[in-house]
């Protein structure tokens, strides 16, 4: 049996202890929440800044101290419970077990748990191949790529693959090779132009790929030496990283009737499962955006967190206040951010405002040329969608001038826009 701790049924819980938890936690007194509010994290560390993991970082270049985020002063009372892992929940009860034996009750709950790297289950050693999510993750990877003629192989052309790659290279590492099943690298968020401009300027720079094929398994005894593609060619190898996708975190919320098919379902109040008590934030969140077909997607994008928790909170707060929202109406609209991302590799950087993805079967130059800094638009119909810049800091600033046309766009009604 498990020992309740003395939480009042009216604090509200935020479970997940990274950016979109704190947020979450400063959202809610923003809202008008002056209850008590407590965090529970599994990682022993103050929430900080992930995107710098696979590049300042690896390079050496940034230290914990300048990652870790500052709450704000109106959140200095929360209570924040660190290395402590959520467990279990009963919904019904307003109830959640911790690994710790306690339980907790909330009045209000924000569902902050995140994503995990995906692994490969293949034969082979597991010594040598890392993964690039928590510090520990980024610190034990560095110690492994600063050792001399380090040979690497990254598994995963996507975002995270091309920045370890990109990094790797940087600090002097006798080779890099990345490995992906997709004839391109990030094909599938960019569309095949950018992606071949973005495989020439990786491989301008020396990094070599093997594309159109997979990890069959791994060789080495203790620890990884080589790995063996699906076609049977091996590639020598000290460390592997891989970088082929993330799981959601909710177990513990299984046994609940939530919908967890794809991270935590939403309504576009962020409430779950229909339950007025309870949100989900950051990537783990999947939601409808109005600016859009209103098809529930997650988005693991850096603003995510920051937008999901101020709608999130608000819907929070507005309950625990005893004021509904139902049928679109009352003081909140409908959530529908615009995603941003960006992507530092090498020397350049992609700049994105809005959903390429919507409008990935028509891309369009809107400025440069894709042998050099260029920016595409991404549309839906005659719809512009999303917009991407690949270069210098001229492009990128180039994109960020379309953030206002994006905003003005009435919404997405595209007939085959949800894909």
């Amino acid at each position: 049996m498990t020992d309740r701790t003395d939480v009042p049924p009216g604090r509200v819980v935020v479970v997940g202890a990274s950016m979109a938890g704190l947020r979450a936690a400063e959202q809610l007194r923003a809202a008008g929440w002056a209850g008590a509010v407590t965090v529970v994290g599994d990682e022993p560390h103050m929430p900080y800044n992930r995107p710098p993991l696979s590049k300042e970082v690896l390079a050496g270049k940034a230290s914990f101290e300048s990652l870790a985020f500052t709450p704000k002063a109106s959140a200095a009372d929360v209570e924040w419970r660190l290395g402590t892992k959520a467990v279990s929940a009963s919904l019904a009860d307003r109830t959640i077990d911790l690994d710790d034996g306690s339980t907790l009750s909330y009045g209000g709950l924000v569902v902050a748990t995140g994503m995990r790297p995906r692994r490969l289950r293949c034969p082979g050693p597991r010594t040598g191949r890392h993964t690039v999510r928590t510090l520990t993750d980024a610190q034990a990877l560095r110690a492994e790529l600063t050792r001399p003629g380090v040979r690497v192989v990254v598994v995963g052309a996507g975002f995270i693959g091309c920045e370890v790659a990109a990094t790797a290279l940087g600090l002097g590492v006798a080779e890099v090779t990345v490995v992906d099943p997709l004839p391109l690298p990030m094909v599938g968020p960019l569309g095949e132009l950018l992606a071949r401009a973005l495989l020439r300027r990786h491989e301008e720079r020396g990094v070599r790929f093997a594309l159109g094929t997979g990890v069959a398994g791994f060789e080495g005894d203790d620890r990884v030496t080589g790995v063996v593609l699906g076609d049977g060619t091996v590639l020598p190898a000290d460390v592997v990283v891989e970088s082929v996708g993330s799981v959601a975190n909710v177990e513990w919320l299984d046994g609940n009737g939530v919908d967890l098919g794809d991270g935590v379902l939403t309504d576009e109040w962020l409430r779950v499962g229909g339950r007025p008590d309870v949100v989900a934030v950051g990537d783990v969140a999947r939601f409808p955006n109005a600016r859009y077909d209103g098809v529930p997607r997650r988005v693991e994008h850096w603003s995510i967190p920051t937008d999901t928790a101020k709608h999130a909170a608000k819907s929070l707060a507005a309950h625990l206040a005893g004021r509904e929202l139902s049928g679109g109406e009352g003081e909140l609209a409908p959530f529908a951010p615009l995603p941003t991302f960006w992507s530092d590799q090498h020397d350049f950087r992609l700049q994105s405002f809005g959903a390429p993805v919507l409008g990935i079967d028509d891309v369009r130059v809107l400025d440069g040329d894709p042998e050099a800094d260029v920016l595409v638009g991404y549309h839906a119909g005659e719809q512009l969608v999303g917009v991407v810049a690949l270069g210098g800091p001229a492009t990128a600033a180039k994109a960020a001038r379309y953030r206002a046309e994006l905003l003005k766009q009435p919404a997405l009604t595209v007939q085959g826009a949800s894909k």
